[in-house]
């Protein structure tokens, strides 16, 4: 397969991304644009072009790739035809993998962009050599993904291994989907950002009133990385926390999927993952359950900003 060809697209809330990716998943071009905010049909052309431009930088044609694979935010119908709810682009229900088709004549494969993010990393980052891989991805919120016997877990709607919306805590805080306790009310960086401010509207202390130059609406993962290692007991216990609640996560999720290893990705992860990590290993390896069953390691994501792009080529490569 080295010699076939595949465009990787990642469509964010803010850019997407594209790549020209031969069948090792190495990267051979790239390309990048805004995401528009004005409807699907400019979501489309901006795709479209990025696909053109990827394979043009190489003096290929789209018409002789292999296949296009896209990951996009929301639920993706199990089959891979479309978007079914997308907060955050205008693209529900929009025939994006029909369109495409009709352009340039290849296969399109679609998927949801956190668990392609998690393919990815099973196929060419952190998890490769391994069929079984859970995928947790702390951000503004917390994603994830499931890969079990080398296949996605994509469930009955599309919609399986909302590893963020895992309840840890039942009398937690409540967590944007209504529920109470979920990890991403505990460990995302909006809840560690609702607990800063908490903390400093009760008088305590802390380094990120300067770094932040007093303004505590968005504290960003570099800021609370700074904060850590200056030593800043707010931030830290804080953090801690949200470590110990991602840990309880994984030692459930263990006992659900029985993986090889987590990997532990996103924005959160880049900056503070020194920190975040070693506890949530601790957990893992505390679990009396699978205490004489087998080893599972908890480790950082390779492939960064190019996993759902990746994962979104090795999805056009099963599939076509």
């Amino acid at each position: 397969m080295a010699k076939e060809y595949f465009v990787g697209v990642d469509i964010g809330g803010t850019k997407i991304a594209a790549a020209l990716v031969n069948g090792k998943g190495e990267i051979l071009a790239r390309g990048k644009a805004p995401t528009p905010r004005s409807g699907p049909k400019r979501i489309l052309k901006a795709v479209e072009d990025l696909v053109e431009g990827v394979a043009a930088e190489k003096g290929r044609k789209p018409k002789g790739l292999r296949g296009i694979g896209v990951g996009a935010p929301g639920i993706v119908d199990p089959g891979g035809r479309k978007i079914l709810v997308a907060p955050n682009v205008r693209l529900a229900g929009f025939p994006l993998v029909r369109k495409l088709r009709k352009r340039f004549g290849v296969g399109v494969a679609l998927g949801n962009d956190v668990n392609l993010g998690v393919l990815g990393e099973q196929r060419f980052g952190a998890g490769k050599g391994t069929e079984n891989v859970v995928g947790i991805f702390p951000g503004t919120g917390v994603g994830g993904g499931a890969i079990v016997g080398g296949r996605l877990m994509l469930g009955a709607h599309g919609a399986a291994a909302e590893l963020g919306h895992v309840v840890v805590d039942p009398n937690g805080p409540r967590c944007g989907c209504g529920s109470r306790g979920c990890l991403e009310a505990l460990a995302g960086r909006s809840a560690i950002e609702r607990e800063i401010r908490r903390a400093l509207r009760a008088g305590e202390k802390s380094v990120v009133q300067v770094l932040v130059g007093g303004k505590l609406d968005v504290i960003k993962s570099k800021v609370l990385a700074k904060a850590l290692k200056s030593g800043d007991l707010v931030v830290t216990r804080i953090i801690r926390r949200a470590s110990e609640a991602l840990g309880s996560a994984c030692v459930s999720l263990r006992h659900v999927f029985d993986p090889e290893l987590f990997i532990l990705g996103g924005g959160l992860i880049e900056a503070c993952g020194d920190f975040i990590l070693p506890i949530v290993q601790r957990s893992l390896d505390h679990d009396p359950l699978f205490a004489k069953v087998s080893a599972c390691r908890a480790v950082p994501s390779r492939l960064g900003d190019d996993a759902v792009i990746l994962g979104a080529a090795a999805l056009a490569m099963e599939t076509f």
